[in-house]
């Protein structure tokens, strides 16, 4: 009988064994895949900021003075005024007007010798 019980203990053992190896290697290939997804993602998230850096350089390119200038040249015929040619307007100041003077003085649209 001591024998048997032998032989039933060292295949428990071998099962034991086995089931163990097979649960590292589930695990380990688990964790291999989730790495190829965190892989994948940190490629998507490099591919998303060049295409947003590619972006941004596109708004500054159109939004550049010299483009506007340009397109404001040949789409309208304006052209860049001469220094004779600038206006400054100021805003009247009413004296019986409620906020007038203040509003204006707040946005600094008065001049010193107009200010209350």
């Amino acid at each position: 009988m001591k024998r048997g019980t032998g032989a039933i203990r060292m295949g428990i053992a071998c099962a034991l064994l086995f089931g163990s190896l097979s649960l590292v290697v589930w695990r380990q290939s688990r964790a291999f895949e989730e790495l190829r997804g965190l892989d994948a993602a940190r490629a998507e998230r490099v591919l998303l900021q060049a295409e947003h850096s590619e972006l941004e350089r596109s708004i500054q390119r159109l939004e550049s003075r010299s483009r506007i200038a340009a397109v404001a040249r040949a789409r309208f015929g304006l052209r860049t005024p001469a220094g004779d040619e600038i206006v400054f307007l100021q805003a009247p100041v009413h004296a019986g007007e409620v906020g007038g003077g203040a509003d204006l003085l707040g946005r600094g649209l008065l001049t010193v010798a107009e200010r209350p």
